[in-house]
């Protein structure tokens, strides 16, 4: 059907989702260059540098075992990225749950949506500053810009549910992730052009990349806080006048707590969500520095690496959609996560300077990296009651992108203890097969009454 061929609500229903997918695209430029390629190892040298004198990367023959000391903690330099995203997933599982609460009662989610980031495109931007031994600024802005992101994803989250019908989520959300995958793709790209063109200056590159990254966020970020219309919030999440709105978001956030109970197929997902996005959120992390610490490549490998799981994440997340409606979105994303635990073991054979087996490693994980995320984004949309969106979807982001702890936790400290990160890897699997077995006893058609049959008081 052509965009002709709608009536006026459907045509405009129709822009706010292309509007609304540009934040997929903003946001992504911060999550695959500073995330998920430069910005851990780059901390995980300028850690090293504080620690031991030297990094990995200038003397390829040493490894760093010195230890950061942090309040009286000795912590591994190499293990430092993980433990950061650790406490900042600790300090999410506070805020997120509030910020959902007034999101829920905001008048105006696409402005909320917009202050988040533009606050942590902010904190991208200071990476740039980050030299020398300075790890501590580092680690600051990380955290920040974590929450940020996290806080903005809430609200990009309940959106969806806004924009589109429950028939059509697979579709709309699956559209989304293939945008981010192409926006970040795209500024990657240009990164790695200039990482190859300023060869003889890494780090300087690199922190222009970072700063690129903020800056890509931050401006793109315009195109849904002004393409989509904001709404008044459904009149039972309302409080009387004389209600703060910080006083009944807190409010609200404990009658979710007290109800999910209400809501045990959602619960349960939620439980299976928590364990296999943890992993994917592991390997995410942990792939660029598993590929420049453990496996000896450079820089522009690791990049090349992540361009392919982003152009290969593009198809990986549209195919998904097209066999979730032929064969149910729950039963496609089990088979992701099988698909997944077979990418852990690759990662866990793959051989030192072996760029072909990397590369195979990275196609694979860009086949079902957008699939399995944006296919349980739109199923627990069906599992969640109307009007609180934003709220459960807060719980829902205490797993999702860069606010896992689990994982991180492991591998932070299987590399500890070993000072490998190929045991640290092969841990992960234990999470994937958790999720699998939670999700399978998922039952989708209770979970889907009970949202509907339950007030959502």
């Amino acid at each position: 059907m052509s965009i002709a061929d709608l009536g006026p609500l459907q045509r405009s229903r129709r822009a706010e989702q292309k509007a609304w997918y540009w934040y997929d695209w903003a946001n992504s430029a911060y999550v695959t260059t500073v995330a998920a390629v430069l910005f851990a190892p780059y901390l995980t040298s300028v850690a090293e540098r504080a620690a031991c004198g030297f990094t990995t990367d200038e003397d390829a023959g040493r490894k760093c075992t010195e230890d950061l000391h942090v309040l009286g903690l000795g912590l591994s330099a190499g293990s430092l990225v993980f433990y950061l995203v650790t406490a900042a997933t600790i300090v999410s599982a506070l805020v997120l749950p509030v910020v959902g609460a007034i999101a829920d009662r905001s008048s105006d989610k696409p402005r909320l949506l917009g202050r988040f980031a533009w606050a942590g495109s902010l904190m991208a931007m200071l990476m740039f500053f980050v030299t020398g031994e300075s790890w501590q600024l580092g680690a600051v802005l990380l955290v920040v810009a974590t929450l940020c992101l996290g806080s903005s994803l809430v609200i990009y989250d309940a959106l969806l549910v806004e924009i589109s019908d429950p028939d059509d989520r697979d579709r709309v959300s699956s559209r989304g992730w293939a945008l981010g995958y192409l926006g970040g793709g795209l500024l990657l790209a240009l990164n790695f052009v200039l990482l190859s063109v300023m060869a003889d200056d890494t780090e300087l590159a690199v922190r222009i990349c970072l700063l690129s990254a903020g800056v890509w966020w931050a401006a793109f970020t315009i195109i849904p806080v002004r393409g989509v219309r904001a709404r008044p919030p459904v009149a039972r999440t309302r409080e009387p006048a004389t209600t703060g709105l910080v006083r009944a978001s807190f409010g609200q956030l404990w009658h979710t707590l007290q109800d999910l109970r209400r809501y045990p197929v959602a619960m349960t997902f939620l439980v299976a969500y928590l364990f296999y996005n943890d992993g994917i959120q592991t390997v995410i992390y942990a792939s660029s520095v598993y590929g420049e610490k453990q496996l000896g490549f450079e820089k522009s490998t690791v990049l090349s690496a992540f361009l392919v799981v982003q152009f290969v994440g593009i198809a990986g997340a549209l195919v998904f959609a097209r066999v979730a409606r032929a064969r149910g979105t729950r039963g496609t994303i089990l088979g992701g996560l099988l698909v997944w635990i077979l990418v852990v073991v690759l990662g866990y054979l793959t051989p030192a300077d072996n760029i072909a087996m990397f590369l195979v490693l990275a196609a694979s994980i860009g086949l079902v990296l957008g699939g399995t995320q944006a296919l349980s984004r739109s199923y627990f949309s069906r599992l969640i009651p109307h009007g609180r969106e934003a709220e459960y979807f807060s719980l829902y982001q205490a797993c999702e992108r860069g606010t896992s702890w689990v994982g991180t936790l492991i591998f932070g400290l299987v590399h500890q203890w070993t000072d490998s990160y190929r045991p640290a890897l092969l841990a992960l699997i234990v999470l994937f097969a958790l999720g699998a077995v939670l999700l399978a006893r998922v039952d989708t058609d209770r979970g889907i009454a009970d949202a509907a049959r339950t007030p959502a008081s």
